[in-house]
């Protein structure tokens, strides 16, 4: 039996990202950042997007680089969980 963090859902997204808040409690502030081709200038710049993600157990911290997934509204900004830990930060 496959378990929840390898299977595919079908219309929830998942996103990468690095851990820059911990200080709510159950919840952690992610920053996703891509590359994207400026359309005049033909150079890359990086975006970066903030996620508020519930993190149940509080095991994320500052720095760590983790996997969220999509779900239900959890909250007023919150609409994603944590799916894993992917790195611990030093």
């Amino acid at each position: 039996m496959a378990d929840e963090t390898t299977t595919k859902r079908p219309g929830h997204r998942v996103l990468i990202g690095i851990v820059r808040s911990d200080k709510m409690q159950k919840t952690v502030v992610v920053e996703v950042t891509h590359r994207v081709l400026h359309r005049t200038y033909k150079k890359y710049v990086t975006r970066r997007q903030r996620y508020k993600a519930h993190d149940e157990q509080n095991t994320a911290h500052v720095g760590d680089k983790v996997q969220i997934v999509e779900s239900r509204p959890l909250s007023r900004d919150k609409r994603w969980r944590l799916q894993k830990v992917l790195e611990v930060a030093k």
